[in-house]
């Protein structure tokens, strides 16, 4: 049982497709990038630190580091309006990511300022 789920989980590494350049956020703290899952797209936003610690700095050390540790906790990002009523990106929800639902991750640019999560 637990070598068919391996078999499966690496089925699912080996369809991650991967666009190695990150898109940084107007503040220069936060990078957003777009998830494609099985049944959706989402925004994720990492901090500089948080993408140091998975090893890299682009689309490609995310999905590496979703794909080696299975899964990955990010926040999502929407567009909402500001406090001057502005549209911007903004922290939303912390989530979970899995790799065997996640297709591709990608650099996403937003015309939008973007707000830092907590």
């Amino acid at each position: 049982m637990f070598s068919g789920l391996i078999r499966t989980f690496g089925g699912a590494v080996a369809a991650l497709a991967i666009t190695v350049t990150a898109s940084a956020a107007q503040d220069g703290k936060t990078s957003l990038f777009k998830v494609v899952t099985v049944k959706d797209e989402i925004v994720i936003g990492l901090s500089a630190d948080e993408l140091t610690a998975l090893g890299g700095s682009d689309a490609s050390a995310v999905a590496h580091a979703l794909a080696q540790k299975g899964d990955l906790t990010a926040w999502q990002y929407n567009v909402h309006r500001g406090p001057n009523g502005d549209l911007q990106m903004t922290p939303s929800a912390r989530i979970g990511l899995l790799a065997h639902a996640s297709l591709r991750v990608e650099p996403y640019s937003s015309p939008y300022a973007v707000s830092p999560h907590p």
